[in-house]
């Protein structure tokens, strides 16, 4: 008599062969590339089963990364973003597709984090000396930060199809703090569609992790422990990251001190001042790292609660949020954080 397979043990079946074909064999080999990338460092490691030419893939990360600071860089006056500041209210300026993908991305995060995350901060950032000019030697005065918030505020733009206007003469973008992110998502792209599957792409600390690495296991990345410059680095969380990405946003490495008070690079958009919270570092788990990216920038601003109130709607997303207490630090997780903690 013939026997049929049941449809539990069918699945199962299925299921084995499936995790089989999506975990590199031993004889899988890994390749590492390095190199420098909108002011800060990349590596790359991408697990293959066929021989690969490091020279072409150097060259094409190359290439990409490229493309990506083309549209991106703030220190580039013809890049797109410079040309599109420079660009007068009321008229539509044609947009990249790189440009058009961030920028869908930021309307969404402008709008989810009720204007915590903005990309047009760049007035105030300026102002407190975090951006493009000079730290100023005294601290601003009121009537300065009022005048640089005139010309902010992200729904002064109008994004259509691959089309950007301003609706006021002076509003600028300044995308760094999803820029990065936006790299390692187009890097992370760059492999899949090369067929490349199993690997880890890292801008500046902010990662994606795809299938497995070269052990067959899941890729561990670490949450730095929140300390000042000076200090030697320590992970505070061990994270295991698969097809998913995770970015980290602090204020205990780029600040200044004035009259014995600390001046955090991070710029609430509502107010016009560096944050003054407790929170000195936030995690974002994601699928795309220009999520993961910005809304860790947003987790800085907001509220812990709302931050995590809000992370617990959000599907495939999770945080976690340190704050300085006394000498040491407290963490808050969102409801799913702690799956991919590494205990």
């Amino acid at each position: 008599m013939r026997q049929t397979l049941r449809p539990q043990m069918l699945t199962m079946l299925l299921s084995a062969i499936l995790l089989l074909l999506l975990q590199p064999p031993a004889f899988a080999k890994q390749y590492t590339l390095t190199g420098k990338t909108m002011g800060t460092f990349y590596s790359f490691k991408f697990i293959s089963l066929t021989e690969q030419s490091f020279a072409t893939w150097q060259q094409r990360v190359d290439v990409r990364l490229k493309e990506v600071n083309e549209r991106l860089s703030m220190y580039n006056p013809k890049s797109e973003i410079s040309r599109f500041n420079q660009t007068p209210a009321s008229q539509p300026f044609k947009l990249t597709t790189d440009f058009y993908r961030v920028l869908l991305e930021s309307q969404h995060l402008y709008e989810i984090t009720q204007g915590a995350w903005d990309g047009t901060v760049k007035p105030l950032v300026d102002l407190w000396g975090f951006g493009t000019k000079d730290r100023p030697t005294i601290l601003p005065e009121p009537g300065q930060i009022q005048e640089a918030l005139s010309r902010t505020g992200f729904h002064k733009l109008v994004l259509g199809d691959h089309l950007l206007t301003k609706t006021q003469d002076q509003v600028t973008l300044d995308l760094g703090s999803i820029a990065k992110g936006y790299g390692v998502d187009a890097i992370a792209l760059l492999f899949a569609s090369n067929g490349i599957h199993n690997f880890l792409v890292e801008i500046g600390g902010e990662l994606m992790g795809s299938g497995k690495n070269k052990n067959g296991t899941s890729w561990v990345v670490g949450i730095s422990r929140p300390e000042k410059k000076g200090l030697s680095p320590a992970l505070y969380k061990t994270i295991f990251l698969e097809n998913r990405a995770i970015a980290t946003s602090g204020n205990y490495r780029n600040y200044f001190e004035k009259d014995g008070q600390l001046f955090s690079h991070i710029i609430d958009p509502k107010t016009g001042f560096p944050v003054g919270n407790q929170v000195v570092s936030t995690s974002v788990i994601a699928k795309n790292c220009t999520i993961a990216d910005g809304l860790a920038t947003a987790l800085m601003v907001m509220d812990v609660q709302k931050g995590i109130d809000l992370v617990n709607t959000l599907a495939d997303t999770e945080c976690l949020i340190i704050q300085k207490q006394g000498d040491g630090f407290i963490s808050t997780p969102s409801d799913g954080f702690e799956m991919f903690e590494k205990k």
